[in-house]
């Protein structure tokens, strides 16, 4: 398996796009994503990484340039670096690539299980490095904190095995390869929608007032009967790699 950059092999954008997640539906209509999860693979593609298993797509890494101090890391995560991006490719000002911000890591399901997110986070590290990248930061999403929604964010982003490393399984790839938690996003991505919406994307009836819990959800969904709408707020841990 090979990794490149969209910046050196451009013809590849289709197959970087066409990589399939396993995110709940509902997570597919976080409206900063639609506007401008794409725009930015186009605009900062020397930023975009994609592994090929010979013609097929196995995995890929998004990312923009952010800025921001590390010590002061907003709580909007994934919304507001894509909003940051967004802003530089209207704007149309010189991206400053001393801080970076990860937004996903994804491998196609059928090739899971084979270290592949480590390889590619460690890829990025080298090649973010040369591009004079000296803080890579990244929003992430802990994978198992779906398993218990209701617990605390930050208590459950510093938890940690009898070895010191992270319970979650992808804070310890990034911890394992350099990164450390720095703090928690609680508002890194804000999907609203109305009641017949949230039906549409859960099959719950959402015909309740107060939190409601999804599959797949990292917190509960609150849901206004009245109003006739229902926000999901999730927070994602900072985590951040010195690269100098």
């Amino acid at each position: 398996m090979e990794i490149y950059s969209l910046a050196e092999r451009p013809e590849l954008v289709d197959a970087f796009l066409s990589i399939k997640g396993d995110w709940p539906e509902f997570m597919l209509h976080d409206p900063t994503s639609d506007r401008a999860y794409e725009s930015a693979v186009a605009g900062f593609p020397e930023l975009h990484l994609v592994v090929m298993d010979g013609d097929v797509a196995a995995a890929r890494l998004h990312a923009v340039p952010f800025a921001g101090a590390v010590e002061a890391l907003p709580p909007r995560g994934w919304d507001h670096a894509l909003q940051r991006a967004e802003w530089l490719l209207a704007s149309g000002e010189t991206p400053d690539l001393r801080t970076i911000s990860l937004i996903e890591a994804r491998v196609a399901l059928s090739h899971r299980g084979h270290g592949l997110s480590g390889r590619l986070l460690q890829e990025a590290r080298q090649r973010y490095a040369a591009l004079g990248c000296r803080d890579l930061v990244a929003p992430v999403r802990p994978t198992r904190k779906s398993l218990e929604p209701g617990s605390d964010a930050m208590e459950y982003a510093h938890r940690v095995r009898e070895d010191g490393l992270p319970a979650d399984p992808w804070l310890r790839v990034h911890v394992r390869l350099g990164g450390r938690v720095v703090g928690v996003a609680p508002l890194s991505m804000v999907i609203p929608g109305t009641l017949a919406q949230w039906r549409q994307w859960t099959g719950l009836p959402f015909d309740t007032d107060g939190p409601v819990e999804v599959e797949g959800g990292l917190t509960p969904v609150h849901v206004d009967v009245a109003g006739g709408h229902a926000v999901y707020v999730e927070p994602n841990v900072w985590m951040h790699h010195d690269l100098r």
